[in-house]
């Protein structure tokens, strides 16, 4: 069983790289879109990571266009839009499926912790997994504002 903090993922800039290789002790793993009513959240993700990634958090964006195409554009125009409108220091990652037959391995890991509807597959953009340093996970609502989250 590989560990989830070493499965293969792509940056939006094409670089192959895992969790663990992104340092940090905890990290906030959120499938995200341009175009949703939750976009805004970006905000309070990137708050989040100003103020603890000193204490070893990671915030890692997954864009994901499977919820209502909300999320179409390039990597670039993705990599564009969520710096200049929410200036996102974060790490971003190149588009996943996070449903279906080609859902992202680490989506697959991710989502064997059933939401609170006890939902394994995921029901919108903006779900958030807390993975901390140790590989267990946490997983949150699309509505469950970053500012809530137990980090």
């Amino acid at each position: 069983m590989t560990d989830i903090l070493d499965i293969e993922i792509e940056t939006i800039e094409g670089r192959i790289t895992t969790l663990r290789d992104l340092g940090g002790n905890t990290y906030l793993i959120v499938n995200v879109a341009s175009a949703c009513g939750f976009t805004r959240q970006y905000e309070g993700m990137q708050a989040l990571y100003d103020a603890k990634q000193s204490d070893g958090l990671v915030v890692v964006g997954f864009p994901c266009n499977q919820f209502g195409g909300q999320e179409p554009g390039t990597h670039e125009e993705i990599a564009t839009f969520c710096e200049t409108k929410y200036g996102v220091t974060f790490p971003m990652m190149a588009k996943v499926e996070v449903n279906g037959d080609n859902r992202h391995p680490l989506f697959a890991e991710l989502c064997k912790v059933p939401d609170h509807e006890g939902r394994e597959a995921i029901k919108w953009n903006f779900n958030k997994f807390i993975v901390r340093g140790d590989g267990s996970v946490e997983r949150f609502s699309h509505r469950t504002e970053p500012s809530e989250l137990p980090l």
